[in-house]
């Protein structure tokens, strides 16, 4: 407190000369490096204020405070785009999901540009580094024993030739008799659903009426990372940084055991699974938008290993 008051007596004159970033922004030896970025804003709909506050506001706040404390700061985000959400609101615009995220990503662009956002960069998941880097990961994980093959029993509809990804796909909620629940939730009573336990199930597209049909797919083989992961939370959770809420969620999770999760969708909209059988999919969303954080940074510097794979920095 007494440095602060001396400090404020002294007046703007003894602050330190403002940061100037360098370009790009890359981490330096014997500098406070500090890597910001923000849940990635979904890029089919025009963002609204709760969204600026909910997901890049606070980002921004804390970008500005490093910057004002001539810490080494790279503030990244960028619009997520692949996922049946925009094959779905294409559909009901008459666009290609990629003339979509070319029209909302540009809305994006300029709402945060109006608010003053204060990103380094504001890029984009559909990229061709996007592809490789996906990729490359998820042939990381096959080499070393992580993914696994199994069947899923889904919907597929004959007239339309695809299968029906959940948002696709209403009928009659197996649980309250909601007569328009959707494949993956009823909005009437909030339980969540397999499409294939909907009774009398129907194709949005077409309003045919699909068949059950059985698919192969990969899954990221959980389970046998679930020894190594306990003893990391164990030794992070010691360190304190945690909030309780993220402790109890976790502790939730390992106390029912982890399951092998799905990473790949019978669609045409996103980024292509390499590898043979499994060329006709692409790997789901949720497996696929993490790693934009990588690919939006490698957009902003073919040097993005330095932010990413650096953790002596």
């Amino acid at each position: 407190i007494a440095a602060a008051v001396d400090i404020w007596a002294q007046g703007p004159a003894a602050l330190p000369p403002p940061w100037q970033p360098r370009t790009p922004v890359l981490p330096v030896e014997g500098e406070r490096n500090v890597l910001i970025t923000s849940a990635l804003p979904y890029v089919n709909n025009v963002p609204h204020l709760g969204n600026i506050i909910g997901c890049v506001l606070s980002a921004d706040t804390f970008a500005r405070y490093c910057r004002l404390r001539n810490w080494n700061t790279l503030f990244v985000c960028g619009t997520d785009e692949y996922g049946t959400a925009t094959e779905t609101r294409a559909l009901e615009e008459g666009l290609t999901p990629q003339e979509l995220c070319d029209r909302y990503h540009a809305v994006h662009a300029d709402v945060y540009a109006w608010f003053r956002i204060s990103f380094d960069y504001f890029g984009r998941t559909t990229t061709p580094q996007q592809t490789r880097i996906a990729q490359d990961i998820f042939q990381r994980l096959l080499a070393r024993g992580f993914l696994l093959q199994d069947t899923l029993e889904q919907l597929r509809c004959e007239s339309c030739g695809r299968y029906l990804a959940d948002r696709f796909v209403e009928g009659t909620c197996p649980f309250c008799g909601y007569a328009e629940a959707r494949g993956d939730q009823c909005d009437k009573c909030g339980k969540l659903i397999n499409a294939v336990e909907l009774k009398n199930p129907q194709c949005k597209l077409c309003r045919g009426t699909p068949v059950v049909t059985p698919t192969q797919h990969l899954f990221l083989d959980l389970p046998k990372l679930e020894g190594q992961l306990e003893a990391w939370l164990e030794r992070t959770w010691a360190a304190g940084d945690w909030t309780a809420n993220a402790r109890h969620i976790t502790r939730t999770w390992l106390r029912d055991g982890l399951k092998p999760r799905c990473i790949t969708r019978d669609l045409t909209w996103g980024t292509p699974v390499p590898l043979d059988g499994f060329r006709d999919k692409v790997f789901y969303v949720w497996f696929d938008a993490p790693i934009g954080y990588l690919s939006i940074t490698a957009n902003y510097t073919d040097q993005w290993e330095r932010w990413w794979k650096n953790p002596q920095q």
